[in-house]
This record gives structure tokens, sequence and C-alpha cells, in this order.
């Protein structure tokens, strides 16, 4: 692992260049980077983690004059102006899903005709992608399905020497990956919540669709598989409990005061996420404390549960799909 000075910054920019794959942080999870115009490194990021090759990745970028670079769309189209009232939350964690520009391979893609790109707000992710000078596939750096990485230390739990370089940004302050929004069609459709709210986003563009939690056979976006951010430890949410079948060994995992709404069985160990309740800490939270759980021998992780609106929208997506078989 690397700390983010100058040097190592430009040293892994140069990676990139020799295509190779780099992890670096993120305001979202640490992502896995590589080159998104160099097919063969892409492929190296499917290798790593192990990912299915129609799942699409998001393609990262240091500035807005970046886009058409990988996106292809007329200006004054209503795309244009629709993506221009989103760039109130750039930089920042949004992706936005646009129609694909010819140059871009169809492994960044998973083959679709259109790209997600999106402009983080870490600044150790925006001197990256600058010293890189092209735009950068990356999901998350971890195994497919597996828990999100919100340190460097976790993407080096899980890959070790095999990535060239891991530039340690410290813990992500988001701590759950983008939303994002499709507006390649005459309403914009969230394609997976984030940080940036349903709520925020109608603000900007008026109505906006949500997708509904299906499995589509061939995903649009990243993080749209049923069983996905999930622990090797089964997890199931607090209000689904079955009490006439416990294993011995459970973890549960709170969102609010010590001790307030934990479940009426035997427990292990138990987190706490916000002491408070404050869902922006629940989410900063949630991956570190779901790794810390599962490399605990446990039987079974139980979670708590909040509202589906604002930033619980997102925090239960995840959850949800965590607790899939």
């Amino acid at each position: 692992m690397y700390r983010p000075s100058s040097h190592n910054i430009k040293n892994a920019a140069h990676i990139i260049g020799l295509g190779e794959v780099v992890a670096f942080p993120t305001e979202t999870v640490y992502g896995l980077g590589a080159d998104a115009f160099n097919e063969q490194a892409v492929q190296k990021i499917f290798g790593l983690k192990g990912r299915p090759s129609y799942n699409p990745l998001i393609v990262h970028l240091a500035e807005t004059d970046q886009i058409e670079e990988v996106a292809w769309f007329q200006r004054g189209s209503k795309v244009h102006e629709t993506l221009k009232k989103l760039y109130r939350f750039w930089p920042g964690p949004l992706s936005v899903v646009l129609p694909r520009h010819p140059l871009v391979p169809d492994c960044v893609t998973g083959g679709l005709n259109t790209v997600a790109v999106r402009i983080p707000a870490h600044p150790v992710a925006r001197d990256f992608l600058k010293a890189c000078n092209t735009p950068i596939a990356a999901p998350s750096a971890n195994k497919s399905s597996y828990i999100s990485p919100t340190t460097a230390e976790h993407v080096y739990e899980e890959f070790g020497e095999k990535v060239a370089i891991i530039i340690d940004g410290g813990k992500c302050e988001v701590g759950l990956e983008s939303t994002v929004i499709s507006i390649v069609n005459d309403v914009p459709v969230i394609l997976r919540p984030g940080y940036i709210t349903r709520e925020q986003l109608e603000d900007a563009l008026g109505e906006v669709k949500q997708v509904s939690y299906t499995v589509p056979s061939r995903p649009e976006s990243p993080g749209m598989l049923s069983k996905h951010y999930a622990p090797k430890t089964k997890v199931v949410l607090k209000k689904n409990i079955d009490p006439g079948n416990l294993p011995k060994k459970i973890g549960f995992i709170s969102f609010g005061p010590a001790g307030s709404g934990e479940p009426d069985i035997p427990l292990t160990v138990r987190d706490n996420l916000s002491s408070s309740g404050d869902l922006e800490e629940v989410a900063e939270n949630l991956y570190d404390a779901l790794r810390k759980q599962d490399k605990m021998g446990l039987d079974l992780i139980v979670v708590d549960t909040c509202d589906k609106t604002g930033l619980g929208a997102a925090i239960m997506d995840r959850l949800t799909r965590a607790c899939a078989d």
C-alpha cells in the first residue's frame, strides 16, 4: 500500500499507462482501475474480481470536459441538457448512464450501447485521474459479489500483491457505491440508489423513476445483480429472524443507540454503526462492520433496518442484496 504522495500518484498513473491495474480511493468505496480504452487492461479487472463479463463498469473522469471522449450525444440535445442539470452533483457520488462513444470497448460496457460515467470528489482520486490523463474504468476493488472495500486494508486483504499499486487514501467518507441514473430515455431512471437520493435528483430534473428490485438478464448498471455486497456468513434482516431456527453464534449490527432495537436472542457480538441513528454514519460504517463480523466465525449476521427513503433506500438496497441466497 502506498501513501498518496505526488511521487506515488505519478507512479500509479505510469502503471496505468503500462496496461496494469491500480486500486485507488474514492469518497464512496475503493476502485480497481484500468485505462478505459485498453481492452487487455480492463480484462485484468474482470480476471482479478471474477466478475461476469456482462456486468458493466463505471468510467471515472477528472473533469466534465472528458465526457465526450467516452459518451456520444449531440450538444443541445435532450440528453445533453439533462446532463448539464446534473453537474451540480459533480464532483461527487453520482454516476450517469449516457449513450456510448464507439471507441469505448465492449468489455467496459458489458456490450451495451450505453456507458456510465462519474467524476469522483475524493482529492486523491482527482489527483490520480488527472495524472492518468485518460478515462479510468473501475468497479469496486473486491472479489465479485463480496463486500465493497472502504479502506486500503480491505483491498489488500483480498488481493495482496496481485494489484500493482494500492493507493491508501484513508477511510471512504460515504461508504456506499455511487447512485447510478440513466438519462438515455425520456424519463431519467435510477438504476442503483446511493448517497445522492431520489429526492435530490427530482429536485434537479423533475420526474425521476426508480427501477424495481428485479434481476435483469442483462444489467444496465453495476449493483443490479441479486446477490451482491455479501459476506460469506449468512446475513438476515432483523425483521426476518426466525426465532425457532437460530444457530449458536450470532452477530448483530445496529443502526441506533446502544441496546435500542436489539433482537431478543442470544448474541455473540454487537456492533453499533451510529449512536444517534444517523444514516450517513450508518452508510459510512456498514461495510467495515460486515467485514469485521464475517471474519469472526459466526453462523449468522443479523442487521438492523431503516426506512427506504433518502439515504435509507441505498442502505436497504445493499442489505437486501447481501441477504439474497
